[in-house]
C-alpha cells in the first residue's frame, strides 16, 4: 500500500510543544501530536471503491493487513505523524472555548492527481482536547457517517467523504438517551477524507484569545493552499477569502435546502472553512415537510437548527467568522458588505432552486408567490418532502384536476385530509398549471431536469437504523446495499423501489428514526 504523503499542516503551523496526552488548554498552537489508540481485533467493514481511486489505491490494497492496521490506528504510516487540531467555536449560539479534535485524528494529507486528501480516522482514542470523553465512537454513529457521507456526495451536496468503516472489537460504554442507563455498544472507526478540515472555530480560537499571530499563520496557510487564486497576503485578500466562505456556505446551505437535509447542530465548530457538510451527527431528512423540524434532541426545545432556519444560521457562524478575522481587516463596512451580500444572494438562489425543483427554466414575477403559496399548503398536513418533489414531476399541465392524485401518495395520512384542504391544493395546481403554459420545454423535458435535482432516494434515519440493527446483529449486507442505493440518488433503480418509501409508522417515535441526541 503506497499512498503520495504531503503533510503541510503539520510542517507549516506551529504544534503543541507538549507530547503527552493529557487533557489541557493548549496555547499559541494550531494542532497537537497524537498517536490513535491501539484496538482489540480490527474488522474492515466496508470501503469506498471511489475513495480508494481518489487516493492512488486499489481493491487490493484495501484487503491488505497494512491497510487493516493504518485505517484502525493501529498502525502509523512512515514519516507521518498523527495529530489533533485546536479549535474552539459557539454551541448553540454560546462561546464554549477550546473544543478541539475531542475524537478525530488527523493521519496525513496524500495528493493524488493534483488534488489534496486529509486523510483522518473518527473514533481512534483520546486526545488533549477530549475533555471528559473517551475519544472513541459505536458502530451505530459510525455506519451513519459513513453512510451519509457519500450519499451526500452523490446527491451532489459539498461534502466530507468517506474512505471506510470498520470495527474495533473494543466495547463502548454510551448513554445514548442521555437518561442515567449507559450501555456498552460495538466500537467502530470510519476514515473521513476531505481537502481540509479546518473550520470557523479554528480561527475563532485564537481571536478569542486575542493571539493575532497564530491567527495570521493560520488564515495565510490556509489561503496560500485553499484559496491560492486570491494572491499573496493583504487586507483585501483577507476580505476575498471571508467573501469566498461566505459564497460557499450559502452554496451549501442551498444545497441542503433543496434535498430536505438538516444538520442538526451548526454550531461555528462544525462548519467548514471550505463550505463543505462536516461532521454527520443528529442529522436528518424532512420526513414530512415543515420548516419548524429539527432532528436534535438536544435542540428540540428551542430548535435553533431547525429547517427553516438554516439558512439564518448559515449568516449568524459567518457574522461571527467576520469578529474572528476583524483583527486582520479592520474594516467593519468592508465585512458587513459581504455579510448583507448572503442576504441578498441567498434570496435569489433559494428562489432559483426553487424554480428547479418545480421544473420552472423561465423567470416570471408570479415565481415567489408561487413557491410560498406551495410552502404554505405543504404544511397543512403530513407531506412527504423526497416523495412529492419526485411525484411532481409526472404532473401534466393539460390535466391540472388530476394534480392531487398524482402526488397523493406522498400524504402520511390521505384518508384524514379535509375537503378544504383539497381545495387549497387544487387552487395550487391551477396556478401551477397555469405557470407551466409559460414553459417552453416539453413534459418530458421538464420531467428529467426536474428527476435531476429531486432525489428519488435519500438516506432517511429509518433506513440508517435498519442497517445498523442488522450490523448490531453480525449482519453488515445492508450497509452494502443502502451504499449501491445511495450511489445513483436521482436513477430509477426499479430494483430498490422498496426504498422509495414513507417512513413507516413504526419508526415515527423510535429511536434513531424520528429525533437523535448529539452522541449519534
Amino acid at each position: 500500500m503506497k499512498l503520495n504523503i504531503n503533510d503541510n499542516f503539520t510542517k507549516e503551523l506551529p504544534a503543541d510543544p507538549i507530547l503527552e496526552n493529557s487533557r489541557r488548554q493548549v496555547e499559541k498552537a494550531c494542532f497537537s501530536y497524537v498517536t490513535p489508540k491501539k484496538t482489540a481485533q480490527p474488522e474492515m467493514l466496508h470501503v469506498s471503491p471511489e475513495m480508494l481511486a481518489n487516493l492512488g489505491l486499489s481493491k487490493e490494497d484495501s484487503k491488505s493487513e497494512a491497510f487493516l492496521k493504518v485505517f484502525t490506528g493501529n498502525e502509523v504510516l512512515l514519516n507521518t505523524t498523527p495529530y489533533a487540531m485546536c479549535y474552539g467555536g459557539y454551541q448553540f449560539g454560546n462561546w464554549a472555548g477550546q473544543l478541539g479534535d475531542g475524537r478525530a485524528i488527523n493521519l496525513c494529507e496524500v495528493i493524488y492527481n493534483n488534488k489534496n486528501w486529509a486523510l483522518q480516522l473518527k473514533g481512534s482514542g483520546e486526545t488533549p482536547y477530549s475533555r471528559t470523553a473517551d475519544g472513541l465512537a459505536v458502530l451505530r454513529s459510525s455506519i451513519r457517517e459513513y453512510l451519509c457521507s457519500e450519499a451526500m456526495f452523490h446527491l451532489g451536496v459539498p461534502t466530507t467523504r468517506a474512505l471506510s468503516l470498520a470495527l474495533s472489537g473494543d466495547q463502548v460504554l454510551r448513554d445514548v438517551l442521555y437518561n442515567g442507563n449507559p450501555e456498552y455498544e460495538k466500537g467502530a472507526i470510519v476514515c473521513r477524507a476531505a481537502e481540509s478540515f479546518l473550520r470557523f472555530g479554528n480561527y475563532q480560537i485564537f481571536a478569542a484569545r486575542q493571539d493575532h499571530k497564530t491567527l495570521k499563520t493560520l488564515v495565510d496557510y490556509t489561503i496560500k493552499h485553499h484559496f491560492s487564486h486570491l494572491g499573496n497576503p493583504s487586507k483585501d485578500t483577507y476580505l476575498a477569502f471571508f467573501n469566498e466562505v461566505t459564497q460557499r456556505t450559502l452554496d451549501m446551505i442551498i444545497h441542503w435546502q433543496r434535498v430536505g437535509f438538516v444538520h442538526g447542530v451548526m454550531n461555528t465548530d462544525n462548519m467548514s472553512i471550505l463550505g463543505l457538510t462536516i461532521d454527520y451527527g443528529p442529522y436528518g431528512w424532512l420526513e414530512g415537510f415543515d420548516f419548524g423540524w429539527t432532528p436534535n434532541t438536544t435542540d428540540r426545545q428551542h430548535k435553533r437548527y431547525r429547517f427553516g432556519n438554516q439558512p439564518n444560521m448559515g449568516l449568524w457562524n459567518l457574522l461571527q467568522l467576520a469578529n474572528a478575522l476583524y483583527p486582520l481587516i479592520e474594516d467593519v463596512p468592508a465585512l458587513e458588505a459581504i455579510l448583507n451580500t448572503y442576504q441578498t444572494n441567498f434570496e435569489a438562489e433559494s428562489l432559483k432552486m426553487m424554480r428547479s425543483k418545480l421544473g420552472l427554466l423561465e423567470e416570471s414575477d408570479s415565481d415567489l408567490a408561487l413557491i410560498q403559496d406551495l410552502e404554505d399548503v405543504l404544511h397543512l398536513t403530513e407531506t412527504d418532502m423526497t416523495i412529492f418533489f419526485r411525484l411532481l414531476a409526472n404532473f401534466n399541465a393539460e390535466k391540472a384536476d388530476e394534480g392531487f392524485s398524482v402526488i397523493s401518495e406522498a400524504f402520511y395520512t390521505p384518508d384524514t385530509i379535509s375537503e378544504a384542504i383539497k381545495t387549497r391544493w387544487s387552487q395550487w395546481f391551477q396556478s401551477y398549471a397555469e405557470r407551466l403554459k409559460l414553459e417552453s420545454v416539453s413534459s418530458s423535458e421538464r420531467k428529467e431536469k426536474m428527476n435531476g435535482v429531486n432525489p428519488k432516494y435519500v438516506l432517511r434515519n429509518y433506513m440508517a437504523q435498519l442497517a445498523i440493527d442488522d450490523a448490531d446483529k453480525g449482519d453488515y449486507k445492508l450497509i452494502d446495499e443502502l451504499f449501491q442505493l445511495l450511489k445513483q440518488p436521482y436513477a430509477e433503480q426499479p430494483e430498490y423501489e422498496k426504498w422509495f418509501a414513507k417512513r413507516p409508522e413504526w419508526a415515527r417515535n423510535k429511536v434513531g428514526c424520528s429525533m437523535l441526541s448529539c452522541s449519534s
